[in-house]
């Protein structure tokens, strides 16, 4: 029985066609050459080739390179204004609010990021916690001692979580820990990987509630 919704937030609570993921994809492709020494086409091969090790780029520094100025890469990364691109959704807020479940945000961000998108969205007073990279002692999604330390601080256990990402890999780390993911594929770009998949979190009402998602009645959000 699912008891808690956990959500991921970036190209999540919000449209992937605003390029935010992008603006921030850049922004630690030119941190990470900058700290190693290398182009910024280097950085992009060197991350591409380690990614597949670790779940975000703090990680592969830190790891590969023996990194520790995390503050100073979290104001680097994740920029004070980075929100202003988002404008207040209070279609979400009914969505949201549609829901039966208590919910809280799951993402590898730092918590500062979070509470400034989820301020812009307009739905910061819609989830219990917001569980950052630093609760998980920066090692977060797709590893399972995060997932774990998550779902105990909700009080639940994982295969009574439900959790939705838009990152096959987070999704797949969930559902490996037991849980049920669900992956948020906006522009069908991941075909059939043999997990849950929606379009949009219109979708989801309908399928907490057992519903085919095609009857969730999407007009009551709009």
């Amino acid at each position: 029985m699912v008891r808690y919704l956990l959500l991921d937030l970036d190209n999540t609570l919000y449209s992937e066609s605003y390029g935010l993921e992008h603006e921030v994809f850049r922004r630690m492709t030119r941190y990470a050459a900058a700290r190693i020494g290398v182009s910024f086409e280097e950085a992009v091969e060197i991350r591409r080739g380690r990614m597949a090790h670790y779940g975000t780029t703090l990680e592969w520094l830190m790891s590969d390179y023996g990194f520790t100025d995390i503050e100073d890469y979290f104001r680097a990364i994740h920029p004070e204004g980075e929100e202003e691109p988002l404008s207040p959704d209070p279609a979400l807020g009914r969505l949201l609010d549609a829901i039966p479940l208590p919910m809280a945000i799951f993402t590898n961000a730092p918590r500062e990021h979070a509470e400034r998108f989820l301020a812009r969205l307009g739905v910061s007073d819609r989830f219990e916690a917001i569980y950052d990279i630093r609760f998980n002692k920066l090692v977060g999604k797709p590893h399972r001692d995060a997932v774990e330390r998550v779902c105990a601080a909700c009080g639940v256990r994982p295969e009574e979580a439900l959790f939705v990402d838009d990152v096959p890999r987070y999704v797949k780390g969930f559902s490996d820990a037991g849980g049920r993911g669900i992956l948020i594929d906006e522009y069908d770009r991941h075909g059939n990987l043999g997990f849950e998949r929606i379009h949009s979190l219109v979708e989801l009402p309908g399928l907490i509630a057992g519903l085919d998602p095609a009857k969730a009645q999407p007009e009551l959000f709009l």
